[in-house]
This record gives structure tokens, sequence and C-alpha cells, in this order.
């Protein structure tokens, strides 16, 4: 059945495919405007610019150009009024040949039933009849309204009726007695049609660009959406599994404590040494000792520590050449003569019974995988505590405090579920030295240590547990370049980590590490961290264009899906709730924060590109800590 189709320039440029199916099909096209403006009530010059860019779309999609023209909202086949002869005057000037309609259901206005488009149509050709009209154009709409259902129900009915009666349907360039290439002549091939390919490669590249985009947009929203909402399901098993099956404080009669070495790595702290060894001493673990290890410091570290501590026969002083965190961490780890080992770091202060929880995973009553369901089928490994942070003085330290709460502290609860922690933190984690040593120690071809070091001792069939209750509170970035070192080293030692350990990924030997865990960070901390700020791209275009329901809705459901869940984690943690009034600020700009990061990390690991340990400007910020602070 034929049929002309008067496209709107963006309708047009946003369905390609259709616009090259209509042509192909044997089918007139025509012209009505770029935005379906009323030509009448704009300038002559956009007017102009609204008849000639269709044009120029149609010829880029087809090949062939259109002389077919019908302007928007004033189209009758017997224009009359002013407005309706302002259109045909300047079509005219543009060579185009205005088509009108004599039959116009109203199928556009929002709740018209087919029966009475149908109804309508019909009336309306008998009037002309009956007028002595030969009217027999009838106009019928595929946009605008409620929908199109109406319509498409109605053309079938519309169609039979007319055939019925021995009307046969045909084209606007068969009734001029015309062919199809004279209303829409080919465009020649001259100096301007190479140039018009390459306009119409730019428009598919837009089309498919824009769709394949947007389809990104809508699936790494429903996978973003379904991981919280499964973590946040994961959490609560785990803090019901926590509440149901305590571990008992530890109950150690004199000298039956196991000795536990806490190795504090520093590398130019002088701000932040002493306090957090000072702090490191109020801990009411009854039998430790403080391993601090100078790793080639430039500033007055050393002799800042060694003068504070001399006369305390907990600490002891060690120092050695540069090296890096990790080979700092091993050294300290080799000095010690304890089989269970806290890893903290020098910017850090503990509660003072945080070595106790930790412990309690080790050699605690129900500590043991028979005795408790709170362990796995392998001996405990490492503990990791919960870090906070500790010098919330500008809104930076306080999105991060956010942050650690509600993603990097939730997120290991989830974990623990599965035996699937990824990082014991650098700022307090409790090791059983068997198990590092198992493991391999740490390493230094990864900027994450913690990370690597968690992960190897996952492979070795260790579990890795987590205490919430075992808190420290770190220094956190205060200025953006600070904030930018620190994140891009984790970024780039996350990857490094994840490169490393790429074997295990979908591998069964290693359980949920190899199924959950390893996935996560692969998808969920580099490929949708990487193109997520195209929630808030396409956001800012919805509101700007027709479609601001649609995104605003998937936008909408992220948000709130985001904030309960970020409820949910204050609400484990007992913290104010007040704290995420800066929530929805945080999630807008954190997002392009760490895209920043992220896409630093990845030019430099296609580079090839080593990075080093490094230092971060410390201000010494962080809050001394009290028995039953939070």
């Amino acid at each position: 059945m034929p049929a002309t189709f008067f496209v709107v320039g963006i309708n047009a440029e946003n369905n390609i495919p259709i616009v090259k199916r209509i042509y192909r099909e044997g089918h007139e096209i025509g012209n009505h405007t770029f935005t379906h403006p009323n030509i009448a009530k704009v300038s002559q010059r956009r007017a102009i610019l609204e008849m000639e860019s269709p044009r120029l779309l149609i010829e880029c999609i087809t090949g062939h150009s259109t002389i077919l023209f019908r302007a928007p909202y004033n189209a009758d086949f017997e224009p009359e009024k002013w407005e309706e002869l302002i259109p045909v005057a300047i079509a005219r000037k543009k060579n185009y040949l205005d088509i009108g309609e004599s039959i116009d259901p109203l199928d556009w206005e929002p709740g018209t039933p087919a029966d009475s488009i149908v109804a309508r149509v019909i009336a309306r050709k008998n009037e002309l009849t009956k007028g002595g009209l030969s009217g027999n154009t009838i106009l019928l709409h595929d946009a605008g309204g409620d929908g199109r259902d109406a319509t498409v129900a109605a053309l079938p009915r519309i169609i039979e009726y007319f055939q019925a009666r021995g009307f046969k349907f045909t084209t606007i360039a068969d009734v001029l007695g015309k062919k199809k290439d004279d209303l829409m002549p080919p465009v020649p091939k001259g100096s301007g049609y190479y140039l018009l390919q390459l306009n119409y490669y730019l428009a598919e590249m837009g089309y498919w660009g824009g769709h394949i985009l947007f389809s990104m947009f809508i699936v790494f929203m429903i996978l973003s959406v379904s991981r919280v909402l499964c973590l946040a399901f994961i959490a609560i098993m785990q803090n019901r599994r926590e509440k149901k099956y305590p571990l008992a404080a530890l109950l150690f009669s004199d000298g039956k404590a196991p000795l536990v070495s806490i190795i504090v790595p520093a590398y130019n702290e002088e701000v932040n040494a002493v306090g957090s060894l000072r702090n490191l001493l109020k801990t009411d673990y009854p039998n430790f000792e403080i391993l601090f290890v100078n790793d080639g410091s430039t500033d007055l570290t050393h002799g800042r520590v060694s003068k504070a501590f001399a006369s305390y026969p907990k600490v002891r002083v060690l120092n050695k050449p540069n090296g890096g965190k990790a080979s700092a961490l091993n050294f300290g780890i080799a000095q010690s003569n304890a089989e269970f080992v806290v890893c903290i770091d020098a910017d850090t202060k503990l509660m003072p019974d945080a070595v106790s929880k930790l412990m309690v995973h080790f050699v605690g009553p129900g500590a043991t995988p028979q005795a408790s369901p709170r362990a796995g089928a392998g001996p405990v490994g490492a503990v990791a505590g919960n870090v906070k942070v500790g010098n919330q003085v500008n809104l930076l330290t306080r999105w991060q405090s956010i942050e650690y709460i509600s993603s990097q502290n939730f997120d290991r609860k989830a974990f623990a579920w599965l035996n699937a922690i990824t990082v014991v933190p650098g700022a307090i984690g409790a090791f059983r030295k068997q198990a590092i040593e198992d493991a391999g120690g740490f390493t230094a071809d990864t900027l994450a240590e913690d990370c690597d070091l968690t992960v190897r001792i996952l492979r070795c069939g260790y579990k890795v547990e987590n205490e919430n209750t075992a808190i420290a509170l770190t220094e956190a970035p205060e200025t953006l370049k600070m904030f930018f070192k620190q994140r891009f080293r984790w970024c780039y030692g996350v990857m490094q980590t994840f490169w490393k350990n790429r074997d295990a990924l979908f591998n069964w030997k290693y359980k949920w590490l190899g199924w959950i865990a390893l996935p996560n960070i692969l998808i969920f901390q580099y490929v949708i961290p990487f193109v997520i700020p195209l929630a808030d791209f396409f956001m800012i275009v919805g509101l700007l264009t027709d479609n601001v329901a649609k995104i605003g809705g998937y936008y909408l459901v992220f948000m709130l899906v985001d904030m309960a869940v970020a409820v949910l984690a204050f609400s484990f943690e007992k913290e104010k709730l007040s704290s995420l009034v800066w929530l929805i600020p945080q999630r807008l700009i954190w997002r392009w924060l760490t895209w920043y990061v992220l896409f630093k990390a990845v030019r430099r690991a296609f580079k090839g590109e080593l990075q080093h340990w490094g230092v971060l400007k410390r201000t010494g910020n962080v809050k001394d800590m009290h028995q039953g602070a939070a």
C-alpha cells in the first residue's frame, strides 16, 4: 500500500533505519520541517532553516532529494488564512511543492479512539462528495499525542472501507502524472556529493552511537541497581549472622595471650607518627608490641619517633632504606616473632579495643572453623577492620566519609558473607603470620599491596573476615590534589591486582572470589564507572528534550535505591543520618572525580608507565580516639 511520509527532521535523525526502509519499499518522503514549528510565527531565516535541514538529511540518508513539503499546523488543501499562505509562499521560493490535506480526522488529539478516527474520515469524505469536491488526500499522524495505537488500528479499516467502494490508493506522484524520481530526484554526483556522503556517515554514526550509548546507559543502570540491591540483601544476612553468632570477648589469664606485633610502616610521616604511636599504646590487648618501620624518610620522622619512644619497651623503631610500603611491611613482619600481626598506616588512630576485637577472630571462643557458622572452610587468615574518616574538616573529607561508610565498609560487610573480601585495608588489618608467608608476603609489583595480599590469602584457602566494631580513624586527603594522588594509587593498584590474578576470574577453584569478587572489580570498579557519567549526560539531555520523564525515571530509581542503601549502611554503623544531607551532591560530583582518576589510571596502564608509592601531605587533623567513640 503506497503512502507519502512527511518526516520531521529531528525524528528522522533519530530513526535513520526507518527512513531508509520507507524509501526502499517504494514510498515517497516529504519534508515536514526539522522541529515542527509554526512557520507563520517564526522568522523567515528560521523558516528556511527548518525547511532546508530536513531536505539535506533526507538526501544524506536516501541519496535522493525531495520537493514535497507540508507545513505544520497550517496545511489545508485550500489555504485561505494568512497563516496558511505564509508557509506556501516561503516553500515556493525554495522550489517546494506544498502539499495540503483534504481529510484530517484529528487523530493526534489525545484520547481519540480508532472508531472515531474511521468515522471522521468517512464523514469528511462524504461531506466533500456532497459539496462536489474531489478531495481525496487523507492525513494521519504517526507522532504526537498519547500514542499511535488508535491510528494504527484505524488505518486498515479505512483502507478496507474505501477499497470496497472502488477507491484506489496511490501516491502524490501518480496523482500528478509524475514519476517518483520527479518528486524525489537523485542527488547528482557533483562536487557536493561526497560531502553529502560524509554527512550521511556522520549522521549514521551519530544515530548508532546515540542508540548504543543509551542502551549502555540502561544496561549499566540496571546492573548497578541490581548490584546495590544484592549487596544490601547479603549485608543484611551478614549483619543477622553476626548478631546470631556473636564472638565472645577475649579472656586471657596472665601471660596466655598470644603476642601481636603492630606493624606501622612510615615514609615522611613527621606530622602524624608520634600521635599515632601514642594512640596505639592505649590498646587494651594484653600482649602486644609496636614495630615502627621508617622507610627511608627524608623528613624528621625517624628522629621524632626515636626521641619520643626511647624509653618505651613496647615500641621498637626500625630504620631501612626507602623501598616502598610493601618492602617496609615485609621488613617489619620479618623482625616479629609473633604469630599474629596487625598492620596499620602511620596516619591512623585505633580505638583502644580495636586490636582485641580483631584478635577474637583468631583465638577467641568460636574462632575455629568447626565451632561457628561465622567461619569458613579454612582457618582465618586475615581480618579487616572498619576505617572511618577522622578529619571531617571540609566538604571533600565529608564526602569521603560518606563513601567509606556507604561503599567501602558496606561492600566489605556484604562480601564477608561470601568469603570474598578483596581488601583488608592498610589502615587496619590483622593477619595470621603463616597466612602472609603462605601467600608470599607483601609484594611491590602493585600499588595496592593490601588488595593484592588479601586476594592471594583467599587463593591459599584461608578465610578473610570482617570486624565492623574494630574502628580506626584515618586522615583523608583534604585537597583535590592529594585526593587525586591517593585515589590514582588505589585505582591503578587494584587494576594491577586484578590483572595479576586474572587467572582466577570465573574459576570455580576460587569459589566466590572468581565468580563474584573479581567480576565485581572488573565491571563495577572499571567498566561501568568509566561510562557512568553518561547517566548525568543523559539526565541533562532528558531535561532539555521531551525525554525528561523517561530519562528522569531511570535516574530517579537509581538515586532512590542508592540513597536507601546509604541509609542502611549508616544504620549498620550507628552513624548519624544527618550526614547524608551531603549524599546527593556527593553522588553527582563524585562520579566525575573518580572518572578523572580512572581515566588517568587506564591511560597510564595503556602507556605501560610505572607508578611509585609516593607520599601524601599530612595535616595531623585526625581526632583523638576514646573508648566509646564512633
